[in-house]
């Protein structure tokens, strides 16, 4: 399952909203990704969605397999937008 979102923090992705991120997808048992620029990375990597350094209005693309794929990504867009 995918979703694409807009980032809207408006200092992009940076090192407190990686850490709410990644604590959110860490209650979940599914595989998530989140895809920017053609890079995947694991969302429960707070040094991987760092190295991403996503700004304020890029679409960036969450993907989730497994039984709570459709909720983790729910919670993770929810904070991202």
């Amino acid at each position: 399952m995918k979703k694409t979102i807009v980032v809207k923090s408006t200092v992009g992705l940076h090192a407190s909203l990686a850490a709410k991120v990644v604590q959110a997808a860490s209650k979940y048992s599914v595989d998530i990704n989140l895809i920017y620029n053609d890079k995947v990375i694991d969302v429960k990597s707070i040094l991987g969605l760092m190295s991403l350094a996503i700004p304020a209005g890029e679409n960036v693309v969450i993907e989730a397999n497994g039984d709570q794929a459709e909720a983790a990504i729910d919670d993770i867009a929810t904070l991202l937008s």
